[in-house]
């Protein structure tokens, strides 16, 4: 395994269980990739992703925890998963469960409410069926019959619900063609949410994808004791618990082949590790210079760089803590104006108060970040460094600046403040020009198949079901099933503890 991030973890931890040899080779010091916490000057801070979801009963981290072996997680459920605030000063709360519709009301009229009541509808749909880890895209006949078996039952299931007409529409429509008659404020408010989950608005998100993402905080947030990087942390447990091995600082810096199947990685400090299957928990470019003339069909048909997709621009902040009430929301959307991102639209996460680990005494972490174009740091970094420094502490002071909609007085409770661009995000996490989130969800065939050559293997945001924590770590317990039955292994350990879903034995 290349990459010690949630989906590579997973996918470990599965295999690893199932009496497999694994060895994880990360390039850091800490595994977790963008969903990691790293310490400074006592803070524990969340270097990308800072919301938890999926832990639901019979939801993808309790399907994990089930697969890995995991008694439980490190995690305390969130009655509020966020709250927006609208450029009028309207506020939005997105709770768990189904304790939304007067908040919808409220301030989007009725409207609103026929948005989400088919958002809701169609992602309940939809997660019972990513949820039946269907082999997608499908890369074979096998995968082909695979899909079908599994799609067909579950349309059956979902018909009876009227689902399934609006479904087969969904899939070749944005999610905008459900917003035709809506208010420029729940427009915006459904392209600010999307641009966090989708990584792209409505109007060109497809209506599918869209509405599965747009429910993740419907499906509950945890708050993880340390940070986020308490997923990694005890995924990388399990590994060494079933005999695995997970090495930091060891970057791989070449995948060798024979007969177009992989037999061993090279790392930067000299390492060669024989193996008869790679998994890179990276992204496809981070995967192309390890193969050298070797690539995958599915790789040569990419440009040389991400050519859509986001950047992030983060501030990590030190906040006195009698600052906050003590029932404060931890996570806030703060939305100033069109267009969204560079600062216009601004996401901030609050370490919990009862959580000591993350702060010094007295003292709160905060994460601020927003979506920003790749090019343009990179050409200021590389040909004008002064320019570059001056535009980030102009966009940090702008973060600061509209987060004070939601944290009053913020500027002067802030005790530590460092900002972060693609430059930062790139050296830390060593995606190619700091690219995150994935890719935009514009199409059902977006994402990358898992599998990109015998032996070799693809996971992380890059491939179904695509961003966040939840989506990753079901497309690592998904890769861990194929990945056996290519090997020709039952999907379950010697002692017949792991339960991979059927369908994928």
């Amino acid at each position: 395994m290349i990459g010690a991030g949630v989906g590579g973890l997973t996918t470990a931890a599965v295999l690893a269980r199932s009496g497999l040899d694994v060895t994880v080779l990360e390039a850091q010091v800490y595994a977790g990739g963008c969903a990691s916490t790293y310490f400074h000057q006592g803070y524990r801070f969340d270097a990308g992703a800072t919301l938890a979801g999926g832990f639901y009963p019979g939801g993808p981290m309790d399907r994990v925890a089930q697969a890995a072996g995991i008694s439980a997680w490190p995690a305390q459920p969130a009655e509020i998963a966020m709250q927006v605030h609208l450029p009028d000063g309207t506020q939005v709360t997105r709770r768990t469960g189904e304790a939304n519709q007067e908040d919808y009301r409220q301030a989007f009229g009725e409207a609103g409410l026929r948005f989400f009541d088919w958002q809701e509808r169609t992602a309940d749909a939809l997660w019972d069926l990513a949820l039946r880890l269907p082999p997608w895209p499908p890369q074979s006949l096998a995968d082909l019959v695979s899909t079908a078996g599994k799609g067909l039952p579950w349309l059956l299931k979902s018909f009876p619900a009227h689902v399934s007409p609006s479904l087969a529409r969904d899939a070749f429509q944005p999610v905008a063609a459900h917003l035709r008659q809506a208010s420029e404020a729940l427009r915006l408010f459904v392209d600010a949410q999307l641009l966090i989950s989708a990584q792209t608005t409505s109007e060109y998100a497809n209506a599918l994808y869209g509405a599965a993402a747009l429910d993740l905080p419907r499906r509950g947030v945890m708050h993880l004791a340390g940070g986020m990087g308490a997923i990694a942390e005890t995924l990388v447990a399990a590994v060494k618990q079933h005999g695995g091995q997970v090495h930091f600082r060891q970057e791989a810096t070449r995948i060798h082949t024979q007969g177009g199947r992989p037999v061993a990685v090279e790392t930067k400090r000299g390492g060669s590790f024989p193996a008869d299957l790679v998994i890179a928990n990276l992204t496809p470019w981070n995967v192309m210079p390890l193969l050298g003339e070797d690539l995958p069909a599915a790789l040569r048909r990419l440009p040389s760089k991400p050519s859509d997709g986001w950047g992030a621009f983060v501030v990590y902040a030190g906040l006195e803590a009698a600052h906050l009430p003590a029932d404060f929301p931890l996570h806030h959307q703060i939305i100033r104006q069109r267009p969204l991102g560079e600062g216009n639209s601004v996401f901030a996460s609050l370490s919990p108060a009862w959580d000591e680990s993350r702060a010094p005494a007295g003292q709160r972490a905060l994460t601020l970040s927003t979506h920003t174009a790749l090019d343009s740091w990179w050409e200021l970094y590389e040909h004008d460094r002064p320019a570059y420094e001056a535009r980030k502490s102009e966009l940090a002071e702008k973060l600061l600046t509209a987060a004070e909609f939601a944290i009053p007085g913020l500027g002067s409770a802030a005790r530590l403040v460092m900002p972060g661009t693609p430059v930062t995000f790139q050296r830390f996490t060593r995606r190619v020009s700091g690219w995150v989130g994935g890719f935009p969800q514009t199409g059902l065939l977006r994402n990358l198949p898992p599998r990109l050559a015998p032996g070799l293997w693809l996971v992380g945001d890059s491939i179904f079901p695509g961003q966040s924590t939840a989506a990753v770590a079901l497309g690592g317990l998904r890769v861990a099933g194929m990945a056996m039955r290519e090997l020709r292994l039952p999907a379950s350990a010697p002692t017949n503890q792991v339960n991979i879903p059927e369908g994928d034995k």
